[in-house]
């Protein structure tokens, strides 16, 4: 699994657990987004569940893991779910999917003596789905182990986060990143490539995104305006044009992203002044970015505010 480069230590704290024989009933993976938290869930769901001498389906196909995701949003979704093709998600995993999810936990194992739970993400989780799901945490079956991915673990209950073990995953070397980049995206263009590195902060998954999706006018655009403003607006329109009339919640969130790394990069090398703007409109973008996947918003209005926030830590022109 090329994403899970450069987690060794994670392994390591992982598989000391297992051979230790009191494993932790609750895992949070934490970490960004893109750094391989879900396929590392994945394959060490399938190393637990392993038994010597029994055949062993793929991770994504066996009993014994199950994997919690926002499901497809309509049933033409569903179509292009089971045909291979992009398509869009309901907006949370749902209390119906954990209940269905606990269903299958009053019966035993069907290959051996463990099941694991993942959720991708329990960001993801609405907030009855979170109370069903505190009910398994605290009276976990035999066997059963919950891994938990999240982007921001600061956002999940407290009472969630003291059941589990944490393992986090730090970003990578940008010449790591940089090697997945060529292996996995050959055909991009050297510029687009390295576009994407500079922009991922030690994510691979952020890479391939930015790249897949074209990303790199967007940020463009966003430097644009923390460099210079935007008085006229002008910019903002460029961003606008740059996002899209209609962008999925996707588009939206990975262009807040992206306007959170610009503050972020540039906050430690600004003045004083400048550097309290940046910093608070890099907590004023987390913040934004948290309701995106909860909320309905006008493409437009998203635009203004992430412009805007910019255009506010743009340092002042010089008068002439």
């Amino acid at each position: 699994m090329t994403r899970l480069v450069g987690h060794d230590e994670v392994w390591r704290e992982w598989r000391a657990a297992v051979s230790g024989g009191r494993m932790h009933h609750g895992w949070l993976l934490t970490g960004a987004r893109g750094l391989g938290k879900a396929g590392f869930a994945l394959a060490a769901a399938a190393d637990l569940v392993a038994e010597p001498g029994v055949a062993q389906p793929a991770p994504e196909h066996h009993p014994d893991i199950l994997l919690l995701q926002r499901l497809p949003a309509t049933s033409e979704d569903e179509k292009k779910r089971d045909d291979g093709k992009p398509f869009a998600t309901k907006r949370n995993i749902s209390v119906d999917q954990v209940r269905a999810m606990q269903r299958r936990l009053t019966t035993r194992p069907t290959l051996g003596s463990h099941r694991v739970i993942i959720f991708d993400s329990a960001d993801d989780l609405e907030k009855s789905a979170v109370n069903a799901l505190l009910k398994s945490l605290e009276e976990p079956p035999a066997g059963t182990i919950f891994l938990l991915v999240s982007h921001r673990p600061g956002g999940l209950l407290p009472t969630v986060r003291s059941r589990c073990r944490t393992l986090r995953f730090a970003p990578l070397a940008d010449d790591e990143v940089a090697r997945i980049v060529a292996a996995e995206r050959a055909a991009a263009s050297g510029d687009a490539a390295r576009a994407a590195v500079a922009a991922a902060h030690g994510s691979p998954g952020a890479a391939l995104d930015f790249i897949d999706d074209d990303l790199a006018v967007i940020r463009r655009e966003l430097l644009g305006i923390v460099a210079e403003g935007d008085p006229d607006f002008a910019r903002r329109g460029a961003l606008a044009s740059a996002i899209g009339a209609r962008p999925d919640r996707d588009r939206l969130l990975a262009s807040v992203e992206l306007a959170r790394a610009i503050c972020a990069e540039r906050a430690p090398l600004a003045s004083r002044a400048v550097q309290a703007r940046l910093i608070e409109a890099h907590a004023r973008l987390t913040r934004f970015g948290a309701e995106i996947p909860f909320a309905n918003y006008d493409a437009g209005l998203a635009v203004v505010e992430i412009g805007g926030l910019l255009a506010a830590a743009a340092p002042p022109k010089e008068s002439g």
